[in-house]
């Protein structure tokens, strides 16, 4: 116990000694700078808030690969993570040797489960990294689940209008925040450059295979080509492809029905076998008694 408790008040009294020289600041300095923050657009825990100090100050020592940097910064940028790449990695590193110090009480206390704690350390690392590419598959079901109604919207406009900005503008107020998201950056590039540019980094940066079909056709109206047949066939594929994501979700419900039905079997066998115990139990004691 003693031990324990020598190995404890080690660990925190060299958390502070390091915090002290690097010049981390308090939760409250970090809080006060985190709510004058007008680009963060999501709540952060407590946690989050305090560790950004110490992130910060690794972030300035990090050193990542030139490729590794550029694909991981256009993927922070598609995930709508307004942090740099060494900020993203620092994050990960912080928050994982923060498992990885409870390894020193834990060795005066139960040194066996040492390995334990450093394998949760590393597996918090790894799912913090991998959370950026989570992020972008979420927003990718998103978008493509809107997909088809922005397809009928182009389709129906198509008649009487072949302006993409046009087209891209109107629907943005109907849409999901993260198409709207991108609707609204595509636009303001397109007024600004290149349509085709435009169109064609809307297509890189949600890299969807149906993305890439709607991007195809509205090039096709920017050059002039009479694709009606195109988006009425899209409309038809895209329609189907919805049918079929609700067909799926569909198929999910009768497992959690049949599961949650089988424990209210459950809980209606035990009433009566408590009861039916009960009865033999009193049996027992009267003909014992």
């Amino acid at each position: 116990m003693i031990q324990a408790i020598i190995g404890v008040l080690c660990a925190v009294g060299l958390f502070f000694i390091l915090v002290d020289v690097y010049k981390i600041p308090y939760y409250k300095t970090s809080k006060a700078v985190e709510s004058l923050s007008k680009k963060q657009k999501e709540k952060r825990s407590a946690l989050d808030i305090w560790l950004s100090g110490i992130a910060e100050w690794l972030s300035r020592h990090l050193r990542l690969n030139e490729f590794k940097r550029a694909f991981l910064e256009a993927d922070l940028k598609t995930a709508q993570m307004d942090i740099s790449p060494e900020m993203f990695k620092a994050n990960a590193i912080v928050k994982a040797s923060l498992i990885g110090i409870l390894a020193i009480p834990v060795a005066f206390v139960f040194p066996l489960l040492v390995p334990v704690v450093l394998f949760l350390a590393v597996f918090l690392y790894r799912m913090e990294i991998r959370s950026v590419s989570k992020r972008i598959r979420v927003k990718r079901e998103k978008i493509e689940y809107e997909l088809p109604r922005l397809v009928s919207n182009i389709e129906k406009t198509f008649t009487h209008n072949r302006d993409v900005v046009y087209m891209l503008e109107s629907y943005a107020p109907n849409a999901g925040p993260e198409l709207k998201h991108e609707l609204e950056i595509t636009v303001a590039d397109m007024k600004s450059g290149n349509y085709e540019g435009a169109i064609t980094r809307l297509e890189s940066r949600v890299g969807s295979s149906m993305m890439s079909d709607v991007c195809r056709g509205l090039i096709g109206i920017l050059r002039g080509d009479d694709n009606r047949m195109y988006w009425a066939t899209l409309a038809l594929k895209f329609n189907d492809t919805a049918r079929q994501q609700l067909r799926l979700q569909a198929q999910k419900v009768p497992r959690k029905v049949k599961r949650l039905s089988m424990c209210l079997l459950i809980c209606f066998m035990l009433i009566y076998v408590v009861v039916i115990l009960e009865q033999i139990m009193s049996s027992i004691g009267v003909l014992f008694g």
